[in-house]
């Protein structure tokens, strides 16, 4: 084989493997894309991510730079604020202050910022239409002494590559084969998740700072609800705002990923709480009896909480069982790859596993480049990649299951609460010393990439 010459292939349309995908089409390397959904607007792809600077510089270095000014014109408001709050709607910790001007428009780069998973996936797709195959479910890949490498799919057809890129998520297909000591766990946490449109009558429910944010909501047993608005520069008939125009207007109305996302300004909401307190059943629940069983865990929450979950769609609402990967030792390479949750599965409790995934593919396409150009082979450029990937992913999976453990103490019946009331007071301490407020809000920017150079 000549490793100069190499064709890729991506199992799974998700947000790393597209911009993989688009960074080897950019380098002119030969890639294509498998995806298991059957149209280019199918799935629910989660409700907001947000997008770190490591993530921003990844979509940057792989995506053409027409599409990455769509990508930044497709987010949603920037939040200003991280609010930490009781279950009564106090607060107890707000970070963030209100910028001079827009954090995005200053550096579109190196600031946070809020897309729907939809969206953001509408972005990737475009122009890829003749990369991405739908429909294709994978079944198992079979490598060869020369060097190639054959996908089977359940429709019985198959596809042979050079390199074969795991990007199937959380129960990727490939890694089972491929690594089948890489093993997942449960967090001991279960995760409900429901959205309402932002109107007039849902936005008089919230303080102005959590209409402004990302806010945390800890209640007693351990009990969290992650509040998120979303407001895009779109109405709810898909035409762009009042207000909303120069480069922003040209580059939505000119981008065809408009017409498959469904997406409208909304409030979300993710409610979490230990196994130990919830139905054995709960993964099987529709969105009706999950909406119950959540209005039923707050029925002591603020009534402006209450009444939000009230007006919450049932069919928004979804069970997700918080499971986390084992971190493994570093494998011998060969030219079957993994980046993302394919891997690395984390907690959302850092807020990093997209961004990890896009981390993984802008470098995994730079390595892939080096051997387009001949200064690596393949097998090199593969290992080279895993070690970094490895390293950082993993660090990434510790860190966000520290913050999400169902079998710690915060979800205890009696030591809970205690553990609970120590971790208000130290908030609201916090909250009045703006140097260490700032100095938190500095590591965590820095935790997420600000300033990193790679």
């Amino acid at each position: 084989m000549d490793d100069s010459s190499v064709h890729v292939l991506i199992i799974g349309a998700g947000t790393g493997g597209l911009c993989l995908a688009h960074g080897l089409k950019k380098a002119g390397i030969r890639v294509t894309v498998y995806e298991r959904d059957r149209t280019r607007s199918d799935g629910l792809m989660g409700y907001r991510v947000g997008i770190d600077p490591d993530g921003s510089r990844a979509l940057y270095a792989c995506l053409p730079s027409d599409l990455y000014d769509t990508f930044i014109a497709s987010c949603a408001r920037s939040p200003i604020y991280g609010n930490m709050l009781t279950e009564q709607l106090s607060e107890l910790l707000s970070m963030g202050e209100r910028p001079a001007v827009d954090p995005i428009a200053h550096d579109p780069i190196d600031s946070e910022k809020s897309v729907s998973r939809m969206t953001l996936r509408q972005v990737l797709l475009t122009g890829l239409e003749d990369v991405v195959h739908f429909d294709k479910t994978f079944s198992r890949f079979e490598q060869y002494p020369n060097g190639k490498v054959i996908a089977y799919f359940e429709d019985g057809t198959s596809a042979v590559g050079d390199v074969l890129v795991a990007a199937d998520g959380t129960s990727s297909r490939v890694r089972k084969q491929y690594l089948p000591q890489a093993k997942l766990e449960d967090s001991g946490l279960i995760g409900i998740a429901g959205k309402i449109p932002l109107n007039a009558e849902t936005r008089a429910l919230l303080p102005p700072k959590v209409l402004e944010g990302v806010s945390m909501v800890f209640a007693p047993k351990g009990y969290n609800c992650v509040i998120h608005v979303m407001e895009f520069k779109w109405d709810q008939s898909g035409t762009l705002k009042n207000g909303i125009g120069g480069n922003d207007a040209e580059l939505l109305s000119a981008w065809p990923g408009l017409l498959y996302d469904n997406t409208r300004d909304y409030i979300m909401w993710g409610f979490s709480a230990a196994k130990r307190w919830l139905p054995d059943v709960v993964l099987s629940m529709n969105g009706s009896d999950l909406l119950r069983l959540t209005q039923e865990k707050t029925q002591n929450w603020h009534p402006n909480l209450q009444k939000l979950f009230s007006l919450t769609d049932p069919s928004t609402c979804f069970p997700i069982n918080i499971r986390t990967s084992v971190p493994v030792p570093a494998w011998s390479a060969t030219n079957v790859t993994l980046l993302g949750d394919a891997i690395h599965t984390m907690t959302p409790g850092r807020g990093v596993g997209a961004n990890t995934a896009l981390r993984d593919a802008a470098l995994l396409c730079h390595n892939l480049k080096a051997v387009r150009d001949g200064s690596k082979t393949l097998i090199q450029a593969i290992q080279e990649y895993e070690k970094q990937m490895i390293d950082y992913g993993f660090d990434a999976v510790i860190k966000s299951r520290k913050q999400m453990n169902g079998n710690g103490l915060m979800h205890k019946p009696v030591i809970g609460r205690l553990v609970l009331a120590f971790m208000r007071i130290f908030m609201r301490v916090v909250n009045h010393l703006p140097t260490v407020k700032r100095r938190m809000d500095e590591a965590e920017r820095n935790y997420r990439g600000a300033g990193r150079k790679e």
